[in-house]
């Protein structure tokens, strides 16, 4: 990783892998079986500085490159899967008004919600409009200087925590994807509703929820940018989003490879370890070389971020490999495991269930191929 990392990126990596080992990990699998909300790390996770890692000095966030946030995301993920879920959709939040707003807005949302004061919800994600944004039905109609937002958004993580909602809706039906724009929607807004959070596979402490806009008035200045402006902000923020997804694939992925091997080297079958055998052997070779290499598309994205360079196909190609990988791997160290890895008492388990999502969120992997596809070809 020398290639793509400064000292300055590896000291804070190796900062946050201790937080997460010492903080986060020995209350993982509680978060997960009684689906306690990861916000409850929040005041931590503000202490040192991470809930505004992805966020400018000037913003009152740490001003990490993209690089150290990739390997925070990591050492966060390796710890809990969950809590990182809910800080990475709060990063997508304060992306969203870093790129889309006006420094007055940024000003007013992000200081907040970089100390860790406030925490945000990015709502893109429609029932039906998943993958193509531009099949959402939110409306929001301009009313003087306000706006009337009509709609609903599925699966917003977050959301029935947040202290502010960064919403896309349609402002233009005819002009298809350039009649979107995005708001700043925040808590105790009238005719706001959020249904309970729902009973997901994996990731049970990262909180997920139906939120329903019945006539909320939002006022002109908490539109992010000019109208029609906000499938541009969307997708650079899915960019950078897509980026940490892979962080996130490569965390879980890390801790099932160390778990698989530590287990091979203490199982005994006849009074030998079962790392002897030469077919299991190969299994955790293939796991290493697919984590690495899923480490290493996600750095080099994150790179390209960090030098301001366009990183759109490199960061789907990542969260496709990454997120694919995450799955095979989860798997081979549940069945190293044998019947332990299946039983809710080791946390094998819980990494394929965490790891499940990743195929589908911010773009499944069929979107990430149609992005990568399209680049060839053009």
């Amino acid at each position: 990783m020398d290639a793509f990392c400064t000292d300055d990126d590896m000291a804070l990596g190796a900062m946050v892998e201790r937080f997460a080992r010492e903080r986060l990990a020995p209350a993982a699998q509680g978060i997960d079986e009684q689906q306690r909300f990861a916000g409850e790390h929040l005041p931590a996770l503000a202490e040192i500085g991470l809930t505004g890692l992805n966020l400018p000095e000037r913003h009152g966030g740490a001003g990490a490159s993209p690089v150290a946030l990739y390997l925070a995301v990591e050492a966060l993920a390796s710890a809990c899967a969950s809590t990182t879920s809910m800080l990475t959709a709060h990063y997508l939040a304060t992306d969203s008004i870093l790129i889309g707003g006006s420094e007055e807005q940024r000003a007013r949302f992000l200081v907040d919600a970089a100390a860790g004061t406030k925490l945000g919800a990015f709502g893109l994600t429609e029932p039906k409009a998943g993958s193509n944004p531009t099949d959402m039905t939110t409306r929001a109609t301009r009313e003087g200087s306000a706006y009337r937002l009509n709609g609903t958004k599925h699966f917003i993580s977050n959301a029935g925590h947040a202290d502010f909602i960064v919403v896309y809706a349609i402002t233009d039906q005819a002009a298809g994807a350039r009649g979107i724009s995005a708001f700043v929607v925040e808590r105790g807004i009238s005719g706001l509703s959020v249904g309970p959070a729902e009973p997901t596979m994996g990731l049970r402490g990262g909180h997920v929820f139906e939120v329903s806009f019945d006539g909320c008035l939002v006022p002109e200045e908490n539109r992010l940018g000019e109208e029609g402006s906000g499938f541009r902000t969307a997708m650079k923020v899915l960019d950078n989003g897509r980026i940490e997804v892979t962080a996130t694939c490569t965390g879980i992925a890390r801790a099932a490879v160390e778990a698989a091997v530590s287990w091979a080297k203490q199982r005994e079958i006849d009074g030998a370890p079962i790392a002897r055998f030469q077919g299991l052997q190969w299994m955790l070779a293939d796991m290493a070389v697919d984590l690495d290499a899923s480490r290493l598309l996600g750095l080099r994205a994150a790179q390209l971020r960090a030098q301001g360079q366009r990183f759109s196909a490199e960061a789907a190609r990542a969260k496709l490999h990454a997120s694919e990988m995450a799955g095979r791997v989860t798997d081979k160290a549940l069945q190293i495991h044998g019947g332990y890895g299946y039983s809710r008492h080791m946390p094998l388990e819980r990494y394929a269930r965490d790891a499940r999502i990743m195929r589908i969120y911010e773009g499944s992997s069929e979107i990430q191929r149609n992005i990568i596809a399209r680049n060839l070809l053009a």
